[in-house]
């Protein structure tokens, strides 16, 4: 896990951008007794976000729909694989 210090510093983030991103829940880190904790994936879509609005031009309200497709099509990406292993477990051993 990384602490919220160290997250900052290696997103090059502000506390300020740090807590609108939080509020807006394009990162969504864990939370410990008293702060924020984060993850590698944390980090990826931190840069990711920034990435998008420097970059790429998207505003505010463009970073939310993106975002959001994003986290359907990876989710649509894990059930299609699942979907995959569980046919291709059910499928007799001669066709294998």
């Amino acid at each position: 896990m990384i602490t919220e210090r160290e997250f900052l510093e290696r997103a090059r983030l502000d506390r300020r951008t740090l807590s609108v991103w939080i509020e807006e829940e394009w990162l969504i880190p864990a939370r410990t007794s008293d702060e924020f904790a984060f993850t590698d994936m944390d980090l990826a879509r931190a840069n990711l976000i920034r990435d998008l609005k420097d970059n790429m031009g998207v505003n505010h309200e463009g970073l939310g729909v993106v975002l959001h497709l994003l986290d359907q099509m990876h989710a649509l990406r894990r059930a299609l694989a699942a979907a995959l292993e569980s046919a291709h477990e059910r499928r007799p051993s001669s066709e294998q």
